[in-house]
């Protein structure tokens, strides 16, 4: 761990704020994490086999880890941890271990009220060790989901973009494909009709990548009913690349989503359920909202940030409703959380 000072004066401040220690486990078990955090997992584990044969890998991200010590040994939903990640990235130069120390507040009952509380205790720890050009990035992952149930185009085509926004290449050729209204050939529409009906003899409550057989029926039977011809890709898809083009100071983001919404013939209150990011305005600091910004992580649901000084990144976190569940739980406990990356300090 880095500078023992530095990391003193941080939890103070997590400790005045109320979050109480946890301390989550190092070793997990490498199959539960990649059924139900996905593939992208997979490929930064440091996995190894123990002397049972059973594969462990080391703690890749420190968020899922408390969430899954929350769920085993229902620890407090009030918690700042301090630490390391394990995770191999594909970078020249870059550290496998990351120093972290972060927040989590599990079972949030206020979206409000502790969306603000995570960033604000975050920034206020960052502006105790990085006083100068410190700055934030937001986005919100919820518009994008908005943005595109609101547009007229067949619920498959709707349930794929959302899946895999945060695969920024593969979404795309999704993109292309659906320009080119270049739907899904006969041959997998066959294979997929029949796997439908091989599913449906299956025990409902077993969980497949994360999703529990009945979820998966849920969203196979409207993708198997949907019609299958569509010719507005087009403009559907000059529509999304201009709603990820949006840029700009916290202070206009209100009139840019009103003209977008104008320009693009939506309905005037798209997009009135954003106030985890409005209520930022009361930090009283320099923040730049970016519809594109922090789709790279699959489990952010709502608001994102990044706290950064120049070109640095100091810190990083968001709302991620949907990720209790699919580490077990029996239904959706919201969520939101951030991690101070100590390497980068």
């Amino acid at each position: 761990m880095k500078s023992k000072k530095l990391s003193e004066k941080i939890i103070k401040t997590f400790k005045s704020n109320g979050f109480i220690l946890s301390e989550p486990d190092i070793l997990l078990d490498s199959e539960y994490i990649i059924e139900r955090s996905g593939e992208n997992f997979r490929r930064s584990m440091l996995a190894f086999e123990n002397e049972d044969g059973k594969v462990m890998c080391l703690r890749p991200d420190l968020t899922v880890a408390s969430c899954i010590k929350f769920l085993e040994k229902k620890s407090k939903s009030k918690i700042y941890y301090s630490g390391q990640a394990y995770r191999r990235i594909n970078k020249k130069g870059a550290d496998f271990v990351n120093d972290q120390l972060g927040i989590e507040i599990l079972g949030s009952k206020d979206q409000l009220q502790d969306d603000f509380k995570v960033i604000k205790t975050i920034l206020d720890s960052a502006k105790k060790i990085k006083s100068n050009k410190i700055k934030i990035k937001v986005g919100d992952i919820s518009l994008f989901k908005k943005l595109i149930n609101s547009l007229d185009m067949p619920e498959r085509w709707k349930l794929r973009l959302i899946r895999h926004f945060w695969r920024p290449k593969y979404f795309e050729e999704l993109l292309k494909r659906l320009e080119k209204n270049s739907d899904i050939d006969s041959i997998t529409f066959d294979t997929d009709n029949k796997r439908f009906y091989e599913m449906k003899k299956m025990k409902q409550e077993n969980v497949i990548a994360r999703r529990s057989i009945a979820e998966i029926l849920k969203r196979f039977n409207k993708k198997i009913k949907d019609p299958r011809s569509f010719n507005e890709g087009k403009k559907i898809v000059k529509i999304i690349r201009s709603f990820l083009k949006i840029n700009c100071e916290l202070s206009k983001l209100d009139e840019k989503l009103l003209n977008f919404a104008k320009i693009n013939h939506l309905k005037k209150n798209i997009f009135k359920e954003f106030k985890s990011i409005q209520n930022l305005k009361k930090l009283n600091q320099e923040i730049i909202f970016i519809t594109n910004f922090g789709r790279d992580i699959e489990y952010y649901t709502g608001i994102v940030f990044e706290i950064f000084s120049e070109t640095k990144e100091i810190a990083r976190g968001g709302r991620y409703d949907d990720l209790l569940k699919s580490l077990g739980a029996k239904k959706n406990i919201p969520a939101v959380g951030a991690a101070i990356n100590l390497n980068n300090i």
